[in-house]
């Protein structure tokens, strides 16, 4: 059996059994890499190589969970909830609906935002999503629900519109990659490559709103009180700081390209404001690195296990192998690449990390097959993207995971993976060799 599809099968199954995705991980690579043969040595060796490649974004998550703590002592979050909270008390009977609509058009334009026009991808989901569980709960809002809602928002801008972390995946890696394995990518049209691919990540959206889970889902409202429903005594003082460290963290990111340095700017703003008192800003500061430790641990070990996948060399044995079971039909080509895809992207959980090592095998076998090159970036580009929706480590279904299991009542694997992996990858795939045939 190709070492790839064990490792990602294994690490799958151990997650849905629910053993913990980091242990999965690590099991997972072990296999990979033991029959990739690299023995035990060479597999921890890659492993550990591997490990320093997630370690910058685990720093950023951390410090993001900081800022997000001082976000929420400054009571800006608890004050939108507030006001949510107000209009459900003042609704009458069945008459809800309005107020559920508006959080969930609130959640998914703040996700689409977060890739194109601020694009601090998945930072805004601890300072936003925690204080409004309360009332999503009130609500009796299925969780399973708007984690679809911000995954769609966290995936689709970046792999359609050429702006933010769009333009860095359409431009500088899907063009790129392209371009550097011998296909003439002048005049092409990325948003018209993408446009039907992005078409069956809509199609999946609109299923899990109008029919998955319109249905109620009730969670323990005590619970959630004793996570988030706690007193915050808030002004407009307090609120104005907040405005203005986020701002802050915002054009700092901006400025430098760095998540690191606008978390840690924010949250210094609070501290000298005094809306963090200076005595707690190091336990304040600690708390909030431990409820980003979890997503910063899985991008680590997610690191890890992509470095053994690479070193074993068996992607291209399994495109390889595939290549053989396609002969010349375009049809088939198409499909195999894109399941190829999802595989691979599936154990690593970056579709940035996925589309440089899948591009230099897919090009020339596109070629070969006959496909335009508006065609094979539609592969390459659908087949990077599949699996970053439906990846137990990804920071796509991590992120969502993050802010909904505040009260641990939403499991990452059952609550945000599967969901995710059904409305999002299945379409992917059926619109993503449409796109490549009809192109």
């Amino acid at each position: 059996m190709n070492a790839v599809i064990a490792a990602v099968g294994v690490m799958l199954i151990l997650s849905l059994c629910r053993v913990h995705v980091v242990v999965a991980l690590i099991v997972g690579a072990l296999v990979g890499g033991l029959l990739g043969g690299l023995g035990i040595e060479g597999t921890l060796q890659a492993f550990n190589q591997g490990l320093g490649g997630g370690a910058t974004v685990a720093l950023s998550y951390a410090l993001l969970g900081a800022f997000a703590v001082a976000i929420a002592r400054s009571g800006l979050a608890h004050a939108l909830a507030d006001k949510a909270l107000a209009l459900v008390g003042k609704q009458q009977d069945g008459a809800g609906g309005a107020l559920k609509w508006l959080l969930i058009g609130l959640l998914l334009a703040v996700a689409i935002s977060s890739q194109n026009l601020l694009p601090i991808h998945i930072a805004f989901i601890p300072l936003l999503v925690p204080p409004l569980l309360y009332v999503l709960s009130k609500l009796q809002l299925d969780r399973r629900l708007i984690a679809c809602v911000l995954t769609f928002g966290l995936i689709t801008p970046y792999m359609f519109l050429p702006v933010g972390f769009g333009g860095i995946f359409l431009n500088e890696i899907l063009l790129a990659n392209v371009a550097k394995s011998g296909v003439d990518v002048t005049g092409i049209s990325i948003t018209h490559a993408m446009a039907i691919p992005a078409l069956g990540m809509f199609f999946g959206l609109l299923v899990a709103v109008l029919f998955s889970y319109r249905g109620k889902r009730v969670y323990d409202l005590e619970k959630v009180a004793q996570s988030e429903r706690v007193d915050v005594h808030y002004n407009p003082l307090s609120l104005l700081v907040a405005g203005l460290a986020i701002a802050a963290a915002f054009i700092v990111q901006l400025w430098l390209d760095s998540m690191i340095i606008g978390a840690l700017v924010g949250f210094v703003i609070f501290s000298v404001s005094g809306v963090v008192r200076w005595k707690e800003a190091d336990g304040l500061f600690t708390e909030g690195m431990k409820m980003m430790a979890m997503i910063g641990f899985i991008m680590i070990a997610a690191a890890g296990f992509a470095e053994v996948m690479k070193t074993t060399g068996e992607v291209r044995a399994l495109v390889d192998s595939s290549a053989e079971l396609i002969g010349h039909n375009k049809a088939v080509g198409a499909l195999l690449m894109l399941l190829v895809g999802l595989l691979v992207t599936m154990g690593i959980g970056s579709s940035f990390s996925t589309v440089p090592i899948i591009a230099a095998i897919f090009v020339p076998l596109g070629v070969q097959l006959g496909f335009s090159p508006l065609a094979i970036v539609c592969i390459v580009g659908t087949a990077g993207a599949l699996g970053d929706a439906g990846s137990p480590a990804s920071d796509s279904t991590l992120g969502p995971t993050s802010g909904l299991n505040a009260d641990g009542q939403h499991n990452h694997i059952w609550d945000s993976v599967v969901p995710t992996f059904l409305h999002y990858n299945l379409p992917l795939l059926v619109f993503g060799w449409a796109g490549a045939m009809l192109l």
